[in-house]
């Protein structure tokens, strides 16, 4: 089976879904976790990186192909800008989705990432997997092969993952500068350590390499919450 394939739903099947979504609207059931804003802290050059160490929190949100961006939006649709990343390049959209799972559960205004890319994929945090019922595996970015799927409707129609569900490894994205400060490659596992109120230290943080990034550790928004990342006093990556 071809990692994160869809079909398109039913006419029938797709207004099904939309009544049950009014009703849980009517009902006020539907009352997914909430997501607080990306937060990022910038940490100390006193160790001497090549670049200030940032943890921005990833909150939830969808990666699509151009395929499922006009099945969702329509013919010729195009994702229009809403605000830079802290990565050149990258964007959060206007566009918006509601992702459904298999208890019928839905959390709405599931923002879509820009550039597009050659596959469709769906982030979610923990806490969300929980909500919607979907067992979430830990996997990096776009390697969601066997992964567990989803409904997605958009405001043109809807589509139905067969895979492509997942709650993102928290990772580090390295330049070749970035990597030889910290003596790693691309691959290997540091631990971020937060001080503060809330302080934790998170292992597992996977090194992706890429010659054009900014060093920036993302972690999710449990993680977030957990530390209370605005409430840092400092930030390191050790390996």
């Amino acid at each position: 089976m071809v990692a994160n394939s869809t079909s398109i739903l039913d006419r029938r099947e797709v207004e099904r879904l939309v009544r049950e979504v009014l009703r849980q609207k009517l009902r006020g059931q539907i009352n997914p976790p909430p997501e607080r804003e990306q937060r990022a802290v910038a940490g100390s050059k006193s160790h001497g990186p090549p670049h200030p160490l940032v943890v921005n929190v990833s909150a939830r949100h969808m990666h699509l192909n151009q395929e499922n961006l006009e099945i969702l939006f329509g013919r010729g649709a195009q994702l229009t800008k809403l605000k830079d990343l802290y990565q050149a390049g990258e964007f959060a959209s206007e566009q918006l989705v509601t992702v459904v799972g298999p208890r019928q559960r839905i959390i709405p205004n599931v923002r879509i990432l820009g550039p597009l890319r050659n596959y469709t994929q769906v982030e979610l945090s923990c806490t969300d997997g929980i909500y919607l019922g979907i067992d979430l595996p830990l996997r990096i970015s776009g390697n969601h092969e066997g992964a567990p799927g989803c409904t997605v409707l958009g405001p043109n129609g809807a589509i139905h993952l067969n895979s492509g569900v997942i709650r993102a490894q928290r990772h580090a994205h390295m330049s070749t500068e970035d990597m030889a400060h910290y003596g790693v490659k691309d691959g290997d596992e540091m631990q971020l350590r937060i001080d503060g109120p809330c302080g934790l230290t998170f292992a597992g943080v996977k090194v992706r390499y890429h010659p054009k990034v900014i060093l920036e550790v993302h972690i999710d928004t449990d993680e977030g919450n957990a530390c209370d990342l605005e409430s840092a006093t400092n930030m390191e990556l050790v390996k």
